[in-house]
């Protein structure tokens, strides 16, 4: 993450034009849709001899016959469903997949259709391979080399579940042993020794009075309920109200009023993880600090962004709806624009955000990678300046519990990745469970 990945993939592209295996078969590049300027805008910075056709917009189809006359063809995985009759056709040199855990479900539909394009080499480029569990890293090899990890039902048998579920030290060597020589791994202790200390701290806060009384009735409503909604119809088929109901102990943690309870707006129940916030970004911009906020949920970041509105902080916002993104980066990268507030989901990935030192994840995510990727948003090449990741932690609630869970999926893909850690995993559903108690 914030390695070159996109420079050195490009680098490799111009050598491949440049020993004349590119003629009429492109390099197709398929990333996701807020990272097209990214690739568009580094092609022309450090391969301008590279032509490169973007296939995006609602005028895309007019382009389609293109392919054969450009160096590289840009396209994204939502699009993929819906131009595969365009695509299909085509020959390709290299077919890259940027950000390439977007096909760890193999049924997915963008999943389906990469593995239809005829290519004659196949790249995979990802700083998370793996981001909750091993069937994920099955879904990558299925696309790169299909059949080299077996069918995914022989795939588990043989590997995840005695590595998931049994800790089993042997068969995660035998496994790390076979994928090791088709893995790339740089790490940024080891690439990017010019790097500014990065420390993460996390920030513990008690909720007010009216905030835990609230979080202690949901809580044990939502306990009681998926008890028994488990016992009449089994933990698997409980999966949506099991999540529905970790939802809500999350959001009454960020903010009540993302419950959207009458009782909640008649009382105005305040947060005081929010009130923590505004004291911190407040000494921080008088400090000089450029700071990135994210949030999973873009209604607390818009309830953010009142409150540093009554403050006189000045700030941007990037979301899912966001229409000019490049407009929004370039204010805050090049302005002096103190606050960057960012979803997860949308901002999460391929974005340079060096002018930031400061970062903070305003409510933890499930799964870590996310949570690094977001702040390494930041941390990445060409930052000159220590760089200070928050983590706002409500006390005594299911944001403490996430902590421990990160930590258990943190483990994982670390010793599946490298042969430096061997610690012991094993999630299972008294894990999830635990959540609710």
């Amino acid at each position: 993450m914030g390695l070159g990945k996109t420079a050195q993939t490009l680098a490799h592209i111009l050598l491949e034009k440049q020993a004349g295996r590119l003629n009429q078969r492109p390099a197709l590049i398929i990333a996701p849709t807020s990272l097209m300027h990214n690739w568009r805008k580094e092609a022309e910075k450090f391969t301008p001899e590279l032509k490169v056709l973007v296939l995006q917009g609602h005028d895309r189809v007019e382009h389609f016959q293109e392919i054969k006359n450009v160096d590289i063809v840009l396209s994204t995985y939502p699009l993929l469903g819906r131009d595969e009759e365009f695509l299909l056709p085509y020959q390709y040199h290299l077919l890259i997949l940027d950000e390439a855990q977007n096909i760890k479900n193999p049924r997915a539909k963008a999943s389906q259709v990469v593995r239809q394009i005829k290519a004659k080499h196949r790249l995979c480029l990802t700083g998370t391979p793996m981001e909750n569990h091993l069937g994920e890293l099955w879904s990558l090899f299925h696309f790169l080399m299909p059949g080299f990890l077996y069918s995914q039902e022989l795939f588990n048998k043989k590997y995840r579940n005695p590595i998931e579920k049994h800790a089993d030290l042997q068969v995660k060597t035998k496994l790390i042993s076979r994928i090791k020589p088709f893995m790339l791994r740089r790490l940024k202790t080891e690439v990017a020794k010019e790097l500014p200390e990065k420390t993460t701290i996390e920030v513990n806060i008690d909720m007010n009075e009216q905030q835990s009384k609230l979080y202690e009735a949901v809580r044990a409503t939502m306990q009681k309920n998926i008890r028994e909604l488990i016992a009449a119809k089994g933990f698997h088929r409980s999966q949506i109200q099991i999540l529905s109901a970790l939802l809500k102990l999350r959001q009454v943690c960020c903010h009540p009023s993302l419950l959207q309870l009458d009782q909640v707006k008649n009382q105005n129940v305040e947060s005081a993880k929010l009130d923590h916030l505004l004291e911190m970004v407040q000494d921080m911009v008088e400090e000089g600090r450029k700071i990135l906020i994210f949030s999973q949920f873009t209604t607390m970041l818009q309830l953010i962004e009142e409150h540093l509105k009554t403050l006189n902080i000045r700030n941007v916002k990037l979301t899912g709806q966001t229409k000019k993104r490049d407009e929004v980066i370039t204010a805050f990268q090049a302005g002096d624009i103190p606050v960057f507030l960012i979803s997860l989901k949308a901002g999460g990935v391929g974005l340079n955000l060096t002018a930031a030192d400061t970062v903070i994840h305003y409510d933890p995510w499930w799964n870590p990678a996310a949570e690094d990727q977001a702040s390494d948003r930041a941390w990445r090449i060409g930052q000159d300046k220590p760089v200070f990741v928050y983590k706002l932690i409500t006390n005594q609630s299911i944001e403490e519990k996430i902590l421990a869970l990160q930590k258990n999926k943190a483990d994982l893909a670390k010793s599946i990745l490298s042969i430096d850690h061997e610690n012991e995993v094993k999630l299972s559903e008294d894990d999830v469970m635990s959540l609710l108690d």
